[in-house]
């Protein structure tokens, strides 16, 4: 089992359309795209895929933050999620890259409680710039 988590907390996921992989996208359903991946294989298809899920292969591998952001500058404006091994420690910098929630697995959640995620939810007060603005 996974858990969602978004700016309100621990949620079940509440995506029920097939999720495939790139090589496999048909309308309607969702991608998931591995971190080697370039975005623009899906320019002039994002209008039709409704969600992206992009993977994590380890907490260390930041590759996914740069194709969240990628895909927005693109345009997406689908549900966009990040897959995999994230921490709590990293979930306003998902939000700022443009990753709407987070899947993680069961035992994450149990080991980093939705509190801890809440704590960063509040993404848009925290950055650098925030603070320079005074």
């Amino acid at each position: 089992m996974t858990t969602i988590v978004t700016d309100t907390g621990f949620h079940r996921d509440d995506w029920t359309a097939p999720i495939c992989a790139l090589e496999d996208a048909r309308t309607g359903h969702g991608i998931d795209l591995p971190s080697c991946a370039d975005p623009m294989e899906l320019a002039g298809q994002l209008s039709e895929i409704a969600l992206i899920r992009v993977d994590f292969p380890s907490f260390s591998d930041g590759r996914g933050f740069t194709i969240a952001r990628q895909l927005r500058l693109m345009g997406y404006t689908g549900r966009l999620r990040a897959r995999g091994h994230l921490i709590a420690d990293q979930y306003a910098m998902a939000r700022r890259a443009g990753f709407d929630e987070v899947e993680i697995d069961d035992d994450l959640a149990r080991r980093q409680p939705a509190d801890q995620w809440l704590f960063r939810a509040d993404w848009r007060a925290h950055d650098y710039q925030a603070r320079l603005r005074g």
